[in-house]
């Protein structure tokens, strides 16, 4: 044996000592590679819950209330990237980092700090409030008993989805042919371009700027104005269908030119009004030197953070509902017989409900991935199904009116477009989690996620409603 084969022989302890000491290398590097690709699944993740966050989780909030005994915000508060909170990082993400799966999809609790995170997802200055808020609430305010909460909730929305109908039916009228001029049947500037662009507008004020201190004086306030109100004044499926009508009539050009100009102008709406909004709450805070003295004041005497506030809400809300469904189905019936099209417009505010709840409970898969391996969670498949089966839905019905073609079914279906499958589809939180993925880290999910929509929504349309027209010939 040569010399260092000797040395080795002779001093074992040192072959020993160098063998740990590779095992250690060895080991740092595996637990430093192990530790980037958890760090880089929390990280989309959190995006992908961000993204959820900036449209809808739907009922999922009462689920995880209810399973976390905290006293957390039923209504995601704010983009959590940028408020300095606490990310809720799902349970089974930190369960599988250590090699462990979590059997319950619907398990999404916020937990202990356990690894650590970026300085993206927690700020400095959230320390205070990962520690205190959850107490605070619960001393505030005992929490409603879950029924209740959820009666409240889709009275808000119901009552809110009303009177998101009649805004987009006077915006229609407003910029339409009788009027304006701006839109029209026959123009890649469909009809309801004007609500969709008004309500992204909005979204950027009252779901993004705004929303934290919506959501402080009410929850279900917060929820109602933005899944109510602005997802039934904004409509995809009545976007969908007017260049489904397009194409029928050989106007390819202009499907192409709606779908682009469309998407570009909510798309613009949607950031000047995040632009505007703070913008405005910078002169707010001038004026008023701090925040706290002018706004949190106010909120505070505002504030429905008990029983007998929420209680007298809901009366007046439950009051408010019964009233509106009373005076359409009143006029739903004189224009019936009177063989009147404002059946159209009532009979949508009937209806119009209906899309709205079943918009927010399919808002629950918003972030949740396909299938329990949780594929794909950056994509908002609650917002997708939901605008994909109401355009689809819409199309069908178009192609009955063509079928049957008569008075009544066309006022019947027309209403059912206009307030079910109008409210059932939204166009202001497909454009906010639109904007918040093109603001992320990877902002090709965000031209990826509006390919995805409209080119499903525009094909299966084409299957249900442009191809049977084309076979039958229908003028």
């Amino acid at each position: 044996m040569d010399r260092d084969t000797n040395d080795a022989v002779a001093d074992p302890t040192q072959s020993e000592s160098f063998g740990r000491t590779s095992r250690a290398g060895s080991l740092r590097r595996r637990s430093f590679g192990f530790s980037s690709v958890v760090q880089s699944q929390i990280d989309d993740d959190a995006e992908s819950e961000s993204v959820s966050e900036a449209g809808d989780t739907g009922d999922r909030a009462f689920h995880s209330n209810r399973n976390s005994g905290s006293g957390r915000h039923l209504f995601p508060v704010d983009n959590p990237l940028e408020s300095g909170g606490v990310v809720p990082i799902p349970e089974d993400v930190l369960l599988q980092s250590y090699g462990f799966r979590s059997h319950d999809p619907t398990v999404s609790n916020t937990v202990s700090l356990v690894l650590p995170l970026p300085a993206e997802v927690i700020s400095p200055l959230s320390t205070n409030a990962f520690i205190q808020s959850g107490d605070k609430t619960q001393e505030t305010r005992k929490d409603l008993p879950w029924s209740f909460e959820y009666i409240i909730c889709l009275v808000h929305l119901a009552v809110f989805g009303i009177f998101g109908v009649l805004t987009r039916y006077l915006l229609q009228k407003l910029f339409g042919p009788g009027i304006v001029g701006a839109t029209g049947n026959h123009n890649y500037m469909y009809l309801d371009l004007p609500s969709n662009m008004v309500g992204s507008f909005l979204m950027g004020w009252f779901g993004v700027v705004f929303k934290r201190d919506i959501a402080e004086v009410s929850d279900f306030l917060a929820i109602g104005l933005t899944t109510g109100y602005l997802g039934s004044l904004t409509t995809f499926s009545g976007w969908n269908q007017k260049m489904l009508d397009l194409s029928v009539e050989g106007e390819w050009v202009f499907v192409f030119l709606g779908f682009l100009v469309g998407l570009i102008l909510v798309a613009g709406s949607i950031v000047i009004g995040i632009d505007s909004a703070k913008g405005f709450r910078w002169l707010l805070k001038r004026l008023n030197t701090s925040p706290e003295h002018g706004i949190s004041n106010s909120k505070s005497n505002w504030k429905v953070d008990n029983c007998k506030r929420h209680l007298a809400v809901m009366v007046v809300l439950v009051l408010m509902l019964g009233l509106l469904w009373g005076v359409s189905a009143t006029l739903v019936k004189k224009a019936f017989d009177s063989g009147s099209g404002g059946a159209q417009l009532w009979l949508a505010c009937m209806v119009g409900p209906l899309g709205v709840w079943i918009r927010w409970w399919l808002a629950r898969l918003n972030g949740r991935g396909f299938g329990r391996a949780g594929l794909l969670k950056w994509i908002p498949f609650g917002t997708l199904i939901a605008n994909v089966s109401a355009a689809c839905v819409m199309a069908a019905l178009a192609i009955v009116k063509k079928v049957v073609n008569t008075k009544t079914c066309d006022n019947v279906a027309s209403g059912i477009q206009f307030g079910l499958l109008g409210c059932l589809s939204t166009v202001s939180t497909f454009i906010s989690e639109y904007n918040a993925m093109r603001e992320g880290k990877h902002p090709w999910r965000a031209y990826a996620y509006a390919l995805i929509t409209i080119v499903t929504s525009f094909t299966l349309g084409t299957l249900i409603y442009s191809a049977p027209f084309w076979i039958m010939g229908y003028n």
